[in-house]
Order: C-alpha cells, then structure tokens, then sequence
C-alpha cells in the first residue's frame, strides 16, 4: 500500500490544520494506522493510532485532548485533526500502516508502510 500524507503547513499557534493520509494500491480498511512525527535530530515520536474500524483510537499524552485521529474507509483516507496547535507540534508528520488491524499500536518499528510526511510548522 502507498501513503500520501498532505494538509501540512504554517499556522500560529492557537490555530488548527487537518492532515489527511490517502492510500493507494490496495485498501485499508482491515489496517490499523497511525500517526507519527519527528523534528531534526529526534527520533520519530508515536502522535496517535486508530483500529482498522475506526471505533478505537489511542493518543501521545502530549496531544490528548487537542489531537483527533479518524478514518474514512470508503475513501481509503486517514485524518488527524489538530486543534491548539503549540509551536512544539511543530514536526514532520508522517501516516504510516500496521497489519495487525485490531490492534493499537504505538510502536514505530511494527508498522509496515509509511508516507512520505508533510511538514508543520507553528509560529509563537
């Protein structure tokens, strides 16, 4: 399966953006997803992760409560939805797939595909 992450950008801090995660090549609605991201020198940090029906969802404490992960199996799309946004969010976010549908997974290393990431950036 391909991942294209998009919905990047800047925003102020305060502000919200919506990034969305399209796959390609086969469907993923049996696929447990999630979201990372990683800043230069970092190692890539777990953001948040959704079941394969979407019913269950799991979050880094650092966004919980400002962060919304979500899915759209009709369309093959993945969606983080993130509201007061902190200059510390700032990051390159990436999608990636697990093939362990059930399950919530917050560990990089057991996902099988990735995108390509989208940068955001949160101004002070």
């Amino acid at each position: 399966v391909q991942l294209q992450a998009s919905g990047g950008g800047l925003v102020q801090a305060g502000g919200s953006l919506r990034l969305s995660c399209a796959a390609s090549g086969r469907t993923v609605s049996s696929l447990g997803m999630g979201w990372f991201r990683q800043t230069p020198g970092k190692e890539r940090e777990f953001v948040a992760t959704i079941n394969w029906s979407g019913g269950s969802t799991s979050y880094a404490d650092s966004v919980k409560g400002r962060f919304t992960i979500s899915r759209d199996n009709a369309k093959n799309t993945v969606y983080l939805q993130m509201n007061s946004l902190k200059p510390d969010d700032t990051a390159v976010y990436y999608c990636a797939a697990h093939r362990l549908g059930g399950s919530l997974i917050r560990s990089s290393a057991l996902y099988d595909n990735w995108g390509q990431g989208t940068q955001v950036t949160v101004s002070s």
